[in-house]
């Protein structure tokens, strides 16, 4: 599903439970998600004891102040979707002189080669963020690529910068693959492109290649999946006993799209219970115990940011989806699928199957990783992300059944 989507779900119906006030149906629901945020409020009780309130918010606030995620930024631009709804991108172009990443964000000597290899190929990466996320969770990959290939980043309909589109209607994984179309031609019309998705990303490429099929065969020159799944969601149990994930699957669908009705209540609602919000991020995002508090705050920030009614709106597209059978339009090319070995929300079995639905696939299983294994170990990503690139534009020349000249 995409990212962190359980974990956001099950705090703000928590919290928008308490918040309205339901009597029916609210203490059944709360029972069941109370399965979900058991192990994430034992370590909040725990420093709760230890550590007040207002220690917990100034360090909340030093980290946002301190931490440099999120600020890369390009040019901006606007793609217009199919019914209209106005789509934010940036776009980074290859700068001849800058300043060089940190080696902490990238790895050298693959870079270096990847940038000769790139430098007489006018690749254009376009990267597809995950569900209650933004074009800001790349920000370890946009520090690693920004100066050796044209990249396109965007904020899916209802995230980050980009419109609502989605008032009241219902979200489909088809029509984020029209929107993702209509960004490449904005900010891509011509030239060979690679394609990476994290999580829904991943999904909305599915959905592109289902519905043109031959922008794939004619442009498209690689692909990475990254923490996602071609289908079969509903039957994700979340790290949760099959009682528990019975319950919550029964309630939460029509409790999300009652609290969807009373935003202003549930967000009041989860902002006082932001500490349990930040256990249940660590434990559904994370795999490691080491994680980075900068970047573990950061991750709360950009899923914090997914107003309660985008979150209800959303979630039924998950269950629905189910693109394998578009799987094989990728079946040729350089791909990666990549996946944290503790992911709770899409588990590696669904990168196992994609995998196999495309046999020259490179399966790579993250050690000690979680849903946000991109923010989590992005040494790693960028790494295999990099070969992927270089691998994309060696085979570029040879597949003389593509034209990716524009």
């Amino acid at each position: 599903m995409g990212d962190d989507s359980t974990a956001e779900m099950a705090t703000r119906v928590a919290a928008g439970a308490t918040a309205v006030g339901w009597r029916r149906g609210a203490g059944f629901a709360g029972a069941a998600i109370g399965v979900l945020a058991a192990g994430a409020a034992a370590g909040v009780a725990v420093e709760r004891l230890t550590v007040g309130r207002g220690v917990r918010r100034k360090a909340r606030l030093a980290l946002d102040a301190e931490g440099p995620y999120g600020t890369l930024r390009g040019t901006p631009g606007a793609a217009i979707a199919d019914d209209g709804t106005e789509l934010y991108y940036e776009v980074e172009e290859v700068r001849e002189s800058a300043s060089a990443p940190s080696r902490a964000t990238r790895p050298p000597r693959r870079k270096r080669r990847f940038a000769r290899r790139a430098a007489a190929v006018p690749v254009t990466v376009i990267f597809s963020h995950g569900y209650c996320l933004g074009q800001d969770s790349w920000h370890f990959q946009r520090s690693a690529l920004r100066e050796v290939c044209r990249t396109v980043y965007w904020d899916q309909r209802c995230h980050g910068r980009s419109a609502r589109g989605c008032d009241g209607t219902k979200v489909t994984i088809d029509q984020l693959g029209r929107d993702l179309k209509a960004v490449i031609d904005a900010a891509a019309p011509e030239g060979p492109l690679l394609l990476v998705g994290h999580s829904m990303g991943g999904m909305t490429m599915m959905a592109l290649a289902a519905q043109y099929p031959d922008l794939i065969r004619e442009r498209v020159i690689g692909a990475a999946f990254l923490g996602t799944s071609a289908g079969r969601l509903g039957e994700v149990s979340f790290g949760l006993p099959v009682v528990g994930m019975n319950a919550v699957r029964r309630v939460l669908p029509g409790l999300l799209k009652a609290l969807g009705w009373q935003v202003e209540l549930v967000e009041r609602g989860r902002r006082a219970t932001a500490d349990l919000f930040a256990g249940l991020i660590k434990r559904y995002s994370f795999g490691s115990k080491d994680v980075d508090p900068g970047v573990a705050r950061f991750a709360e920030r950009l899923i914090e940011a997914t107003p309660i009614d985008v979150v209800a709106e959303f979630y039924p597209a998950f269950i629905e989806h189910d693109k394998a059978a578009a799987l094989p339009n990728f079946d040729g090319l350089p791909v990666l699928v990549l996946t944290g070995d503790k992911d709770l929300i899409t588990p590696m079995e669904h990168s196992e199957a994609i995998a196999e639905l495309l046999p020259g696939a490179e399966l790579v299983v993250v050690e000690e990783a979680g849903h946000l294994v991109i923010l989590e170990h992005p040494e790693v990503v960028n790494g295999h992300l990099t070969e992927l690139l270089a691998r994309a534009v060696d085979g570029l020349g040879g597949r003389a059944r593509r034209d990716v000249s524009g």
